[in-house]
């Protein structure tokens, strides 16, 4: 990954959560990590 293609990145999320934050007072967001931590329970489990 170059450097370039790394910092768009970068902004395209950072954009998104701000994005999310305005107009959706965050709950994508809280939506996405309560899907993350409920994926890495059930990965524990299966460890």
């Amino acid at each position: 990954m170059t450097n370039g293609l790394a910092v768009f990145l970068g902004l395209v999320i950072v954009g998104a959560l701000a994005y999310d934050g305005a107009a959706n007072d965050w709950q994508a967001f809280m939506f996405l990590m309560r899907r993350f931590v409920d994926l890495t329970e059930y990965l524990a489990f299966w460890r």
